[in-house]
């Protein structure tokens, strides 16, 4: 894409984004001490969120949310107060329903204001704001009522639409929230992960800086996918600039998940300016083609091969979007190398089973 195109699809989606000047890159995320001292926050992994299950049971006599007490003596300003100290942000859960998907504490509905209120008393940086408990009402009557309390509150907090994906929200996020879940929960085994990211991939022209697909945090680490399945999810989620959320146990990390999460060259695919979401832009049975514009005039694709043996696949340039004979300079994001052969037309390798190739096109001449 070039400038002049650029310019004009952030001028085109500017006016129906939500104003809270957050998301401009897709959130990443864990837990504060492992992300200071793996390093992992100085590679953009800045968020760390507490999900389902922090509050007490009930409110107090004013209506306030009460953090528990068992979990946080200190109550929840003191811990946002930490975190910042470490240079990063904190996220917090709540539900647009009367309770929690746990139902372990009490959901927002009805009382949107005060809770939002709260969460910018404390410090909060984050808000994923599930769906459960809903009482039949629509998303599109009950999330807009959060979307403004928040801008009421004085803070401004990225806004987490977790809808699982049920009414499009897709079509209808942007407006209200800094990105939206565009499936149900993910599961930590390869036909999960890839139906999740086909499920999102539908969507990829309403993905924008400010507004954000979601297909849920990533399980890279957790153990039910091989190593080359995990960095089939996580180029996956990066070319298709999904909020980049850790799912694993940070501080008990192997050697060889830190290496798939702390790639840099591969995060920064995910957090770069231009914020185009890539596409499958073509298959062959289970042989994928996905790529997408990049700033300064790059293309990130990925070869994917979803097949139980070896395969060779071939991208052609006029199906990514590079003119047929531009000759081409390939990097290699996961070999941290730039290819030595030039490439004129298309650009051929075998990939093996359930793996992926993953470069950066840069055309030369």
């Amino acid at each position: 894409m070039d400038v002049a195109l650029s310019s004009h699809y952030a001028e085109q989606y500017r006016r129906i984004l939500l104003a809270n000047g957050l998301g401009s890159t897709p959130p990443m995320g864990y837990v504060p001490d492992a992300l200071v001292s793996t390093g992992l926050a100085k590679l953009g992994y800045n968020y760390v969120n507490i999900d389902d299950c922090w509050a007490e049971v009930k409110r107090d006599a004013e209506g306030n949310l009460l953090p528990r007490n068992s979990t946080f003596p200190s109550g929840m300003k003191a811990l946002a107060d930490y975190v910042h100290s470490k240079g990063l942000k904190l996220g917090i859960y709540s539900d647009a329903g009367y309770l929690t998907c746990s139902q372990s504490m009490p959901g927002s509905l009805g009382h949107e204001e005060k809770v939002a209120k709260t969460f910018a008393t404390w410090g909060i940086d984050y808000l994923k704001y599930d769906n459960c408990f809903s009482t039949g009402t629509k998303p599109t009557v009950r999330y807009p009522v959060m979307t403004r309390a928040l801008m009421k509150a004085g803070r401004p907090i990225f806004l987490s639409i977790c809808e699982w994906g049920d009414l499009h929200p897709a079509l209808w996020g942007a407006k209200l929230g800094n990105s939206w879940r565009t499936t149900n929960d993910i599961a930590d085994n390869w036909n999960s992960m890839v139906s999740s990211i086909d499920a999102n991939e539908v969507y990829a022209d309403f993905a924008r800086p400010g507004g954000w697909n979601d297909p849920d945090m990533l399980e890279v680490g957790n153990g039910g996918m091989k190593k080359n399945e995990y960095i089939v999810h996580f180029s996956l989620w990066a070319i298709s600039k999904a909020p980049l959320l850790l799912g694993c146990d940070v501080r008990n990390m192997t050697k060889e998940t830190m290496e798939i999460v702390s790639n840099k060259e591969v995060i920064a695919v995910n957090q770069d300016s231009l914020g185009v979401q890539a596409k499958k832009v073509r298959m062959e049975g289970n042989l994928e083609i996905w790529a997408g514009p990049l700033s300064n005039y790059r293309v990130v694709l990925i070869l994917l091969n979803r097949n139980s043996l070896r395969f060779s696949i071939t991208a052609n340039w006029d199906d990514i979007g590079i003119p047929e004979k531009s000759v081409v300079e390939a990097r290699d994001l996961w070999m941290h190398t730039t290819l030595a052969n030039k490439f004129v037309g298309n650009l051929t390798t075998i990939v093996d089973s359930h793996s992926c190739k993953m470069y950066i096109l840069k055309p030369i001449s």
